[in-house]
């Protein structure tokens, strides 16, 4: 896979997110705005891999995980995210929300409308929303 279909997989999980939360699939909507976050993420690091150029040893060990923090970190926009935080607490709020998902919420059944929602406001937000901080980074 390379940078540009971690892009449209952002985007297409997105969508199937929609369209899981028009169905009242609070559950799946959440689990997929994730992975939408964690495409993102992988788009960005992405990036850094430069052809004819040897990844430094257990890199792309860090590229595999499903950890949003972790994944941020290794792309290198932890401090970006820490100063934008500082500066407007309303990014700071969608991250919170963000940071939280795991790959294991595809197990739980007591994901409520509430937890769906407040998720695709923390990644959508026009102003304030991770994947549109991460669209311009990527």
């Amino acid at each position: 896979m390379n940078k540009t279909a971690f892009e449209q997989l952002a985007d297409l999980r997105l969508e199937d997110a929609r369209a899981l939360l028009e169905a009242r699939r609070w559950g799946g909507a959440y689990y997929l705005l994730g992975y939408c976050v964690e495409c993102a993420l992988k788009a960005c690091f992405a990036k850094q891999f430069r052809q004819y150029e040897v990844p430094e040893k257990g890199t792309e060990k860090s590229f595999y995980t499903h950890n949003i923090e972790e994944l941020l970190t290794t792309c290198g926009l932890k401090s970006e995210k820490e100063m934008r935080e500082k500066a407007e607490a309303e990014f700071k709020v969608s991250w919170t929300v963000v940071k939280d998902w795991k790959e294991t919420k595809r197990y739980e059944v007591n994901v409520t409308e509430q937890d769906a929602q407040d998720m695709y406001s923390a990644v959508t937000d026009s102003r304030w929303g991770i994947l549109p901080w991460l669209k311009t980074q990527w």
